[in-house]
């Protein structure tokens, strides 16, 4: 019962995560100074990737730290940010410059999945206090 839930909440994520993928890479094709696929299918793959880690951490661990999951949450978001540190940042910087167009590559992706984590969870987190 668990996996399943699980499995139904993080294909709802990669749903998610998959249009805004679109509708960047539709936007990215309209600007004159884009960026490459390649890069932006890194991004979201990342994130989504993440993201649903900490989704099944948090399920996994709702009877052991049950109330301490919204400090699990936010530590886990916060390690996602130190993720761009190690595997994005020294790429966009090699140049000596982290242009917008850089930011916004990580930026955008991790903000998506970490509003759709959001939603998730807080609804979890909800039907939690039930039991």
């Amino acid at each position: 019962m668990i996996l399943k839930n699980i499995l139904v909440k993080c294909v709802v994520l990669l749903i998610v995560v998959t249009v805004a993928f679109f509708i960047h890479l539709l936007i990215n094709n309209f600007i004159a100074e884009s960026i490459e696929v390649n890069q932006l299918i890194y991004s979201y793959g990342i994130n989504a990737l993440l993201a649903i880690g900490i989704i099944t951490l948090i399920f996994l661990l709702k009877k052991k730290l049950r109330d301490q999951l919204g400090f699990v949450f936010m530590g886990t978001s916060m390690l996602k940010f130190v993720f761009f540190f190690i595997l994005f940042y020294p790429g966009y910087n090699a140049d000596g410059d982290l242009s917008r167009l850089e930011f916004l590559t990580f930026f955008i992706p991790y903000v998506i999945s970490l509003i759709a984590e959001g939603v998730i969870l807080s609804k979890f987190f909800n039907d939690l206090d039930h039991y």
